[in-house]
């Protein structure tokens, strides 16, 4: 039976959190956790596609929730009000209903806004990776092209590198630079759906992991919309609970949510083990 995990965007803090779930599902059954993170397809989409080249480096998952908790990071601090940049986008949106029309206004934002030099937030992503290369396992990276609104799904045989591949799914508007890949910039790939889920349409299991409270309506996409495409697959959703939205702050791309969003996901880990074993099987 073909399965996938899906991994949503979130922020500094939805990394952290999105670790400690799976953290907190080993906690309650090693073998599980093992099976999910050998899951035959993982799509990741910004701090998803950072938890995706982590789980499927090799690097044991305890190392990986545990650099969480350490607050030595190249994470790099911004100071952002999530809600006060919905606002922002809901303004520069105002109006449009084509999909990728919003897209591109995104990104036009994206290219006009003044953010930290390419290069450094180059480094920020690279510090993220245990392993430079891609696996050898099908994963997918959703980005946005900037100028044009078209979605991108680089995978290890788009001829991207993964540093490249994960910094342009993760580049959010007016937060982050958009990164180049040849001769297009890319930003991040939650401007198409925070979730994608449907990205794993044909698998016969998907486990999703968000980063939100249960119901929570995305900016853009619809995780509802998105599971009904993948009928008939069995799916669970994994949410956040409020204490993991406490833990997140009103600012989630901030360096110091890690480690209680980190303990918080774990807490919710836990919590759902049951119903992921009935899942997997």
């Amino acid at each position: 039976m073909s399965s996938a995990l899906v991994l949503a965007g979130g922020g500094v803090a939805g990394i952290a959190w999105e670790l400690g779930v799976l953290r907190g599902i080993a906690d309650a059954d090693p073998a599980l956790a093992e099976r999910v993170i050998a899951a035959d397809l993982v799509v990741g989409t910004s701090a998803g596609s950072s938890v995706a080249a982590q789980i499927t480096s090799g690097v044991p998952l305890d190392e990986l929730y545990a650099a969480q908790l350490r607050p030595e990071t190249a994470e790099i601090e911004v100071d952002v009000d999530t809600e006060k940049l919905f606002a922002e986008y809901g303004a520069v949106l105002g109006g449009v209903s084509d999909p990728q029309e919003a897209r591109r206004r995104l990104g036009a934002l994206a290219l006009a806004a003044k953010t930290v030099e390419p290069a450094v937030r180059l480094g920020a992503i690279d510090a993220r990776l245990p392993v430079k290369e891609w696996p050898g396992r099908d994963v997918r990276l959703p980005a946005v092209d900037a100028e044009t609104g078209e979605v991108a799904i680089f995978t290890r045989r788009s001829g991207v590198s993964l540093r490249d591949a994960v910094a342009a799914s993760c580049a959010v508007p007016g937060i982050w630079p958009p990164v180049a890949i040849g001769d297009r910039r890319y930003v991040d790939g939650g401007v198409r759906s925070m979730t994608n889920a449907d990205l794993a349409a044909g698998a016969e299991r998907v486990f999703v992991i968000q980063p939100v409270l249960e119901g929570t309506p995305q900016p853009w996409g619809s995780l509802d919309d998105e599971i009904a495409a993948l009928a008939p697959a069995r799916v669970h959703v994994v949410s956040a609970d409020q204490a993991s939205v406490d833990a997140f702050g009103t600012n989630a791309l901030s360096p110091a949510t890690r480690a209680p969003s980190a303990e918080a996901g774990r807490a919710v880990g836990r919590a759902h083990a049951d119903a992921v074993a009935a899942l997997w099987g």
